[in-house]
């Protein structure tokens, strides 16, 4: 892992620490204001929106550079691509255009000197490499392009890479692809992504994203979301160089749904003892405690909107990106029992994810 990757989270300026902040993602091809700024409130977690930038279209995704200075985005367009802004003031400024990446980036992630897209449209990972100040050094170095089908029915059969994250380590990252359902362990050499390992789940679950628990620099199990099937697969991690071994897989809720139910976006929390998801069409949150290498369903309580595409965490509140009510809810977690409480809401159209900059 490069030393640009392991930089100390930093949100000082010369006039002294500023408040914590959030950043929102929206698709302004559905009426979003684009990338929006927000401070958050210590004690309640409430966001007051700061300013805005609209010049990339449809930035559904973001990520932070380690050191909290400069702000990724994806713009999910046929024409993908990903910006960079600087955002060490109130309102983000592009720190040049945007490089072009597959088609239909939804997620992206700093890793090994480079951001890494998932490219859901073109099945593929592409890899960007970064200047020392966090810019983007066009053009993308490398791009490792999925192959495989799966089983769905709804015209997902091909590979669709839809998330990619880091392992604890730093040594490899993690890339799922729904279309194949399979979950890849890749490395970045000479610049470009290349998979050591790949590991195929259920057939049809159609996996989405996931999250490591937090057990230690390596980790030992990993949480993979499923969208098609709504479940959590459980596998344990043999990090870093082994492949994932898928061991149970737990609904993340309590009946059969009548209508759609997709799940979205998972977060662990810090301590590792629960596990809270988000689905769209039923419109719930749904908190799993953690026993041993296996999850059990606690309980589900409504999403605060309509379609929760993105679900975050920080300081004992959960956030959650409603797309299609178009706004953004929070609520406060309680910390013996893992329920959310809510807390309030502001206005987003088309809200896709928010990033908390601790």
């Amino acid at each position: 892992m490069d030393t640009a990757d392991r930089g100390t989270p930093d949100r000082g300026t010369v006039d002294g620490p500023r408040p914590r902040r959030a950043y929102i993602g929206s698709f302004t091809s559905a009426g979003g204001p684009g990338v929006l700024v927000a401070d958050v409130d210590e004690k309640s977690g409430a966001l007051t929106v700061l300013s805005g930038a609209d010049d990339v279209p449809d930035p559904s995704y973001l990520a932070l550079s380690p050191d909290r200075r400069t702000l990724y985005a994806v713009s999910e367009r046929p024409e993908g691509a990903v910006a960079a802004y600087r955002v060490t003031g109130d309102k983000p400024e592009l720190t040049g255009p945007p490089v072009a990446v597959g088609d239909g980036p939804t997620h992206l992630a700093t890793f090994a000197g480079h951001v890494l897209t998932a490219d859901y449209g073109a099945g593929s990972v592409t890899a960007v490499p970064l200047r020392p100040d966090g810019t983007l050094a066009a053009p993308a170095s490398g791009t490792l392009r999925h192959s495989g089908s799966g089983t769905d029915p709804r015209d997902r059969r091909e590979p669709h890479a839809h998330q990619v994250v880091p392992d604890p380590s730093g040594r490899r990252f993690l890339d799922v692809d729904l279309g194949t359902d399979t979950v890849r362990v890749c490395a970045v050499e000479d610049g470009v992504p290349v998979a050591h390992h790949e590991t195929a789940l259920r057939p049809g679950s159609g996996p989405r994203h996931l999250a490591f628990h937090p057990g230690g620099p390596d980790g030992a199990y990993v949480y993979v979301l499923n969208e098609l099937t709504p479940t959590i697969t459980v596998c344990r991690w043999n990090a870093p160089d082994g492949p994932l071994e898928p061991l149970r897989e737990t609904s993340v809720l309590a009946d059969h749904p009548e209508g759609d139910a997709y799940p979205s976006g998972l977060v662990v929390s810090p301590d590792g003892r629960f596990v809270w998801t988000a689905t769209r069409g039923t419109d719930v949150l749904s908190v799993l405690a953690v026993e041993g290498d296996g999850l059990r369903l606690v309980t589900t309580v409504p999403c605060g909107g309509h379609w929760p595409r993105a679900l975050t965490y920080a300081a004992g509140t959960l956030y959650v990106a409603n797309e299609r009510s178009g706004d953004v809810t929070w609520f406060t977690v309680d910390a013996h029992t893992g329920l959310p409480v809510r807390g309030g809401s502001i206005e987003v159209p088309a809200a896709s994810c928010v990033v908390l900059d601790d």
